[in-house]
């Protein structure tokens, strides 16, 4: 299901900020530091299907494709409009309690990710992960994360299972 709002809306659930095909605009500044990491991001390439990984502060490249923020919440500091996300599956992103633990420390990486993936096998997530699978199979999808190391974050995991 996708609702479509004005960009300064913010409902729950999955949305689109804008119609595709629309033209993004002025490329927007960096609101926060990227810390040093340009992400070159993580090119999963099949037949057709790129995904990317990169922070939502980076400024957005033409070659980014669709562009899918794929953190429960809306990154700190960053204008809405000036973030050029199309679409924001929150159904899609790791529980409160997975996220909390993980963030704590009492966890490793790969641990988090087993947890992740079977949180993704349900009904609700399953879909949305086909619907950015969908994206995928039709030209370049950028996974926006606001997180500091996206390498070892959820938008990791994401990429890797839209690559298989």
């Amino acid at each position: 299901m996708t609702a479509r709002v004005a960009p300064g809306d913010c409902p729950g659930g999955h949305f689109r900020l804008r119609p595709p095909g629309t033209t993004r605009g002025a490329p927007l500044a960096v609101l926060a530091p990227a810390h040093g990491s340009r992400l070159a991001a993580t090119q999963a390439e099949g037949a057709s299907m790129s995904v990317r990984v990169r922070r939502v502060y980076e400024p957005p490249e033409p070659d980014d494709g669709v562009r899918v923020l794929v953190d429960r919440l809306w990154p700190r500091g960053l204008a809405k409009d000036a973030a050029h996300v199309d679409e924001w599956p929150k159904g899609l992103t790791p529980s409160a309690e997975l996220r909390r633990w993980y963030h704590a420390g009492e966890g490793d990486f790969e641990e988090f990710r087993e947890r992740y993936e079977a949180e993704l096998a349900g009904p609700e997530a399953a879909e949305l992960l086909e619907r950015v699978r969908e994206l995928a199979g039709k030209g370049t999808v950028t996974l926006l994360t606001a997180s500091r190391q996206p390498e070892r974050s959820h938008a990791e995991v994401l990429a890797r299972l839209l690559s298989e």
